[in-house]
């Protein structure tokens, strides 16, 4: 079976926008209320992080629980992994995820600035000076067969849809507009010639957008 390159769960602004501006420690995503962003899928039954039972089914439910489904490895950009700009100032600092990342996979971190492979959990981080093909030709390696996720941030999602990478996307619309920040698109609808594009509106408020290659 051939690889593929995904982006899946990747949410936006009902304006295109990812992430706000002015990102900090404190805010991983700068002016913008997460809660807003994500409520979507922490309310389903299967969100990663619910630790009581309950939740919801449904499209939401099903996007949630297929965020891992056949993926190997992730490539991400050194934003996703913390707020630090240039040369490292501290190896102890390890990231937003906790303990045990939700990746459970080889991820790949793209940055100028390299350091030694991280393991934590299940997940190892490698920090690559690489082009979006030399990132996806070690991912590709490392996943066993499997697919890529390219999880984030802005930046690294565009990258790769500049260099013809992405395969398939799964991108969440929220109902929030930010008017600042780091813009994924102007529309879906400027990837039409390359992509098949489908919009699914779940109960919850968020419009799901299906699209894969032509």
């Amino acid at each position: 079976m051939t690889q593929a390159v995904r982006v899946h769960n990747f949410v936006v602004s009902r304006d295109g926008f990812g992430t706000g501006e002015g990102q900090s420690l404190e805010r991983p995503f700068g002016h913008a209320n997460p809660a807003e962003l994500f409520a979507w899928a922490g309310a389903t039954a299967h969100w990663v992080n619910r630790t009581d039972p309950g939740g919801t089914y449904g499209l939401d439910d099903f996007c949630t629980r297929d965020f891992a489904h056949g993926i190997g490895a992730e490539i991400m950009g050194r934003n996703k992994f913390g707020p630090q700009r240039g040369p490292w100032e501290n190896l102890d600092w390890q990231g937003w995820w906790g303990d045990e990342p939700p990746f459970r996979t080889p991820v790949f971190v793209l940055t100028h600035y390299e350091r030694p492979p991280l393991t934590m959990g299940e997940t190892t981080f490698y920090f690559l000076d690489a082009t979006p093909h030399e990132a996806l030709a070690r991912a590709f390696d490392a996943a066993n067969g499997k697919d890529v996720r390219v999880g984030g941030g802005v930046a690294t999602v565009r990258a790769f849809l500049e260099a013809d990478l992405i395969d398939q996307l799964h991108v969440v619309v929220a109902p929030v507009e930010l008017g600042r920040g780091e813009r994924l698109w102007n529309s879906p609808h400027d990837l039409q010639e390359r992509f098949h594009l489908e919009e699914i509106p779940s109960p919850s408020g968020v419009t799901h957008l299906f699209l894969w290659r032509r």
